[in-house]
């Protein structure tokens, strides 16, 4: 079935244009429309796949340390009876985790060193339910947390900066003091550093410790965990789980999900992402409307095949369908060269980026700065979708005018010069 003569035209000014000076320049401006969308539309899904990556590679990491849901007392004060609390956890059917905790502040010192620490006492035996931190931990690093034998687990960052290794001695100063005749005297305890552990979560590995339950209360003067930790089959429920616990628990509790505790950082990374769509997209705008210079000129330079088009019998609606086509078919290929060139690099960017790292002899994301130290991608049909049709309709749009124009051209005066 032979094609529509609107399509064989399109196609043919589409791919035409070095027979003469003027066609060689408008295919030229062509090729350049073409490039600009390629170029635009791959730039939209290499930023918005790194995006997604970083976003992932976070999350998943911070909930490799941190747990779904947490429940406290709202007083603030230690649950003294978490039997209860957490069998009704259990009977939820997306708790697949559950542990006791401690959390606190406190200094860690080794000699003139001291830092800042976030120190949680876990339950080792569950901890492994409810984080992956078993996973990340020097082998058998948990197991060695004894109850009275104050041993403490480091992150790796916060080891290092302390120069301490598996069996040296730091000192953990307790917030408060102890009231004595000769005054407020801080509350310390020496402890063996058994093993450390490295998530991959810089804030995480420079500030967290972990010293067994029992120990815990007893430093700190505490009567019970501060709370209880859960995991979750589907992370994504944790706001409707959370939702459910507040129902069926035994008493009043506050309950704060993962959602909930990192909301402002989520919520600027998709503020971020939107942003980056609208001025990306704007950059595929800018060189889809290039296609109404390249038409206008082509319409110029076709008026007398317009003209004599019209003389055979073409009617005006044909010929703007021919120039939708030409100017169509170069948003097409240029969006398919750019949906090419985007998935392309966003599925490899793990091996590009280290080898321009290589080659320039520089590192792009220093973990001391930023959360992750790897160029993490993560395309999703959500967001490529979208940018393939708005690059579409974006180059049809641009032809509209032009081939209007063309289809307005009176073959009298077209060929009164030819």
């Amino acid at each position: 079935m032979p094609l529509p003569y609107e399509l064989q035209l399109g196609w043919r000014y589409t791919r035409a244009g070095r027979a003469t000076r003027r066609n060689g320049f408008i295919s030229f401006i062509s090729g350049v429309s073409m490039l600009g969308i390629g170029l635009g539309v791959a730039a939209l899904i290499i930023v918005l796949s790194v995006m997604n990556g970083f976003q992932k590679e976070v999350r998943d990491r911070m909930l490799g340390v941190v747990s779904h849901i947490e429940i406290f007392s709202r007083d603030g004060q230690a649950l003294q009876d978490i039997g209860p609390i957490m069998e009704a956890a259990r009977k939820n059917p997306q708790v697949i985790g559950v542990a006791p905790f401690i959390a606190t502040q406190a200094l860690i010192a080794r000699g003139e060193d001291m830092k800042g620490a976030l120190v949680r006492g876990i339950e080792p035996k569950l901890e492994p339910e409810v984080t992956d931190i078993a996973t990340t931990a020097q082998k058998g690093a948990l197991d060695k947390l004894v109850p009275g034998e104050f041993g403490i687990v480091l992150g790796g960052e916060l080891a290092r900066s302390l120069f301490v290794r598996t069996g040296d001695q730091v000192t953990l100063v307790a917030p408060g003091g102890q009231v004595t005749p000769a005054g407020v005297v801080p509350r310390l305890k020496q402890f063996t550093v058994v093993g450390t552990f490295d998530s991959g979560h810089y804030e995480y590995d420079s500030a967290l410790a972990m010293i067994h339950e029992q120990d815990a209360a007893r430093v700190f003067r505490l009567e019970g965990p501060s709370g209880v930790r859960l995991k979750l089959k589907d992370l994504n429920q944790a706001r409707e789980v959370a939702d459910q616990l507040a129902a069926t628990l035994p008493g009043s509790f506050l309950i704060r999900d993962w959602t909930r505790q990192n909301k402002t950082w989520f919520a600027a990374v998709q503020v971020e992402k939107r942003m980056m769509f609208i001025i990306l997209t704007l950059i595929v705008a800018v060189a889809a409307f290039n296609l109404v210079s390249t038409l206008v000129m082509t319409v110029t330079d076709k008026r007398a095949d317009i003209a004599i088009l019209r003389t055979l019998g073409a009617s005006p609606k044909s010929i703007m369908g021919i120039f939708v086509v030409q100017g169509a078919m170069v948003g097409v290929m240029g969006t398919l060269g750019g949906l090419l060139l985007g998935l392309g690099i966003a599925y490899n960017i793990d091996v590009i980026v280290p080898a321009l790292e290589q080659l320039f002899h520089a590192s792009f994301l220093p973990k001391d700065i930023y959360l992750i130290s790897r160029m993490p991608s993560d395309p999703q049909q959500s967001d490529i979708l979208p940018i393939t049709l708005i690059s579409l309709a974006l180059a049809f749009v641009a032809t509209l005018y032009p081939s209007w124009r063309a289809s307005r051209v009176n073959p009298a005066e077209a060929l009164r010069y030819e």
